[in-house]
């Protein structure tokens, strides 16, 4: 008699491992894929990887390294030859592993930096370059830190008189020992030129008005005459001023003062030939904290003398622009800038003059504390002048990010993208350095992260991303470079989530995991969107790549509500590769994440507190893992089945015991224990010990290799699939096997 469909034997067998996938119902997604997989890692058909635990990170004496503090931010450098993990504590400051050597070491005292919100990249292998939201921009080579402090802009005070060539150019040595000293070059004006100055040598008596001053014309062809006026105090033409240095002198033209009422006053006019015309950086330095001394010498001619500003990209500093310059400002010694309000304190500035108008303010000192520019009261005093009007700027632009690229370094501060010159990563005051202000609307809100990659600088905003391309010095010293806006739509604001992944860009943001390759972004983490919005967005997102497997990986770390297992928040990374996602859990606390290179291998090293560890790299160490098959409609989606055994093959090296439960859409079966263990067990289930001849106890040693476990399977229902969880280490899952029979129709 033949048997009834209802009580035919089917079987389901399983071995072509893909990822998690968390968007569909666990009824409905693909028979391959897992409604949950951790620490195990889908390779490929009849391989699933138990992935190894962490391990403590340890020094050359064999102890763990363990920070001073707690960490607020985690990256690694390269310097010389040695790869070091960096780390940023929350008492503001910093400390470094050298995963070569394996010492530890203090790169700052705590109170140096900012509590969080610091971020590094490296200049060549010599430098690790720190940007501070608020305290600007240092370095450190390995031994010294140093706030970089760099020569700014450069105003000549007085350009001299008499040079038959050019000056030698000294600058005083930076504040901070260990700086750089920055190198000037000046250059003088030669042939004609116009009036540069004249000075009183008779201020004469009697006059009632101020009198005419006429200059004589040029000498040369094509020259215009000079005009100035006159000042009179107490019946006396104490100066004149240059209105209009004219051109074309090439010796000192007569000055005549006539009218006015008085008598006697004369005065010698002194042209701009022999003169310092300009300062040039060939070295802006590090380390200056106060603005340095300038001093010329040699060349044959006397008195020239600059000041400079010092550039340190500090939060609430203060710079004046000159608005309107006035006019009658004879004696820039005596020009008195006064800076009141504002909340800050310390500004200072010096006028530069020329012809009588204020035309730049040289800030000596440029303060600290100032938030609000509207309550800076800016006066200006003295020197013969009047009507000039200065307007304070305030930076109160938190810096967000730094990125070398192109043979010199980046910096964002609000909308803003400040670049070096070409070949230095301090001087931001030359010719070919500059910055540029993203006005495009595509831009909301302000820059998020740089990031230097296939040949591209990468500019994120929220939701936007501009790359920045074909960078070229201009034959008259200036830097042009392509901008282009690549996405108006997606970008990120998680901007330790965003790195290089092959010749792409992985990034991370609130809805999403995303790749940009060329201009074209495409959304990765589909698989993933049941866990989307279980992540806290207040606790930092990290992300990074990895070796697991002999497979380079890419690895997102973050805090997630697990409302399945734990019921409560824990740290996981979410594992991509080959188009396939799986999950880890390398600790409950697992804050930060950061790759680096060890002996040849990229290498994930994580911290929890302040201990580091490197991911992924102890193979005997017990690790939990949760694997979740679908739940399998076995062919048939409308009947019911009734489960009979179950097989699971594994391969193991060092362990094998397996919780697992028989799933369906109705709930789970009772646990069942899986071991691979010989021995003799009592009706109570506890193992009966054996003892040899003397009187020892014989253990029972797990069966390596192949194992298949298999057992009744009490479940039933339309749908039925597996849940396993094991903390065994270094094991591989080769196939699921279902023995089942189909019953009744809906």
């Amino acid at each position: 008699m033949a048997a009834s469909p209802e009580q035919k034997k089917s079987y389901q067998v399983i071995k072509n491992f893909k990822g998690i996938d968390t968007r569909a119902n666990r009824t409905a997604i693909s028979e391959d894929e897992f409604s949950w997989v951790e620490n195990a890692q889908p390779i490929g058909f009849g391989n699933l990887r138990i992935i190894p635990a962490q391990t403590a990170a340890l020094n050359s004496s064999g102890n763990a390294v363990v920070f001073g503090n707690t960490v607020s931010y985690l990256n690694s450098v390269n310097l010389g030859l040695n790869d070091y993990v960096i780390a940023f504590k929350s008492d503001g400051g910093a400390e470094y592993y050298n995963v070569e050597t394996l010492t530890q070491g203090t790169i700052a005292a705590p109170g140096t930096f900012s509590d969080a919100g610091v971020t590094i990249t490296q200049w060549e292998n010599t430098q690790v370059l720190i940007l501070d939201p608020y305290l600007g921009y240092f370095c450190w080579d390995g031994t010294h830190l140093v706030q970089i402090g760099s020569i700014g802009s450069i105003g000549i005070t007085n350009p001299g008189a008499n040079y038959t060539s050019a000056p030698t150019v000294t600058v005083s040595a930076p504040s901070n020992a260990n700086g750089v000293n920055a190198t000037l070059v000046s250059s003088i004006t030669t042939g004609s030129g116009g009036v540069l100055n004249i000075t009183m040598s008779n201020i004469g008596s009697g006059y009632t008005s101020v009198p005419a001053v006429t200059i004589s014309a040029p000498n040369a062809t094509g020259g215009t005459q000079a005009t100035a006026t006159a000042t009179i105090q107490s019946g006396n033409v104490v100066a004149i001023g240059v209105t209009n240095p004219g051109s074309g002198y090439t010796s000192p033209p007569t000055v005549t003062i006539t009218g006015g009422g008085g008598t006697s006053a004369a005065a010698n006019a002194t042209i701009s030939v022999g003169t310092v015309n300009a300062v040039a950086i060939t070295d802006a330095g590090y380390g200056y904290t106060t603005s340095p001394t300038i001093t010329f010498s040699g060349g044959g001619g006397t008195n020239a003398a600059a000041i400079a500003s010092v550039l340190t990209f500090a939060y609430g500093t203060l710079s004046l622009f000159v608005e309107n310059g006035g006019s009658g400002y004879t004696n820039a010694a005596n020009v008195v800038i006064t800076i009141s309000g504002g909340g800050g304190s310390n500004a200072a500035g010096t006028a530069i003059v020329s012809g009588g108008t204020i035309t730049e303010v040289i800030m000596t000192n440029n303060g600290t504390g100032y938030t609000n520019a509207s309550n800076v009261t800016v006066t200006v005093s003295g020197g013969g002048g009047s009507g000039a009007i200065l307007t304070p700027i305030v930076n109160n632009n938190i810096n967000t990010s730094i990125a070398t690229f192109s043979g010199r370094v980046w910096i964002a501060s609000g909308r803003t993208v400040y670049y070096s010159a070409a070949g230095s990563f301090s001087d931001f005051s030359s010719v070919s350095a500059g910055s540029i202000t993203i006005t495009d609307s595509t831009l909301h809100g302000n820059i998020q992260y740089l990031l230097s990659a296939n040949n591209f600088l990468y500019i994120f905003g929220d939701d936007s991303i501009n790359v920045f391309s074909d960078v070229i010095v201009q034959s008259n010293g200036t830097t042009v470079f392509t901008n282009t806006n690549v996405s108006a739509s997606v970008g990120s604001k998680r901007p330790f989530a965003i790195f290089p992944y092959f010749r792409s860009v992985l990034f991370m943001n609130d809805y999403g995991i995303y790749a940009l390759v060329g201009s074209t972004t495409s959304k990765l983490s589909d698989p993933l969107d049941g866990i989307i919005p279980n992540i806290d967005y207040s606790s930092p997102i990290y992300g990074g790549q990895v070796l697991l497997n002999n497979i380079l990986c890419a690895a997102f770390n973050f805090r997630y509500y697990d409302a399945q297992f734990t019921q409560s928040y824990r740290y996981i990374q979410a594992i991509f590769f080959e188009k396939k996602w799986f999950i880890t859990s390398q600790g409950n606390s697992l804050y930060a994440i950061t790759s680096a290179p060890v002996n040849g291998k990229v290498v994930l090293f994580g911290v929890s507190g302040s201990s580091l560890y490197q991911l992924y790299e102890n193979n005997t160490a017990n690790v939990a893992s949760i694997v979740q098959t679908a739940l399998l409609p076995m062919t048939d989606p409308i009947r019911t089945k009734q489960a009979l055994k179950f097989g699971i093959e594994a391969t193991l090296t060092t362990g094998g015991l397996i919780n697992l439960t028989v799933d369906s859409e109705i709930g789970s079966s009772a646990p069942v224990a899986l071991q691979n263990t010989d021995g003799w067990t009592n009706n109570n289930g506890q193992t009966i010990p054996w003892i040899n001849n003397s009187s020892v106890v014989i253990s029972w040693s797990f069966v390596s290799g192949y194992n298949l476990y298999k057992g009744d399977a009490q479940q039933w229902g339309k749908y039925l699939g597996f849940t396993m969880k094991s903390n065994s280490p270094n094991f591989v899952y080769n196939t699921f096997e279902f023995e089942h029979e189909l019953r009744v129709r809906f």
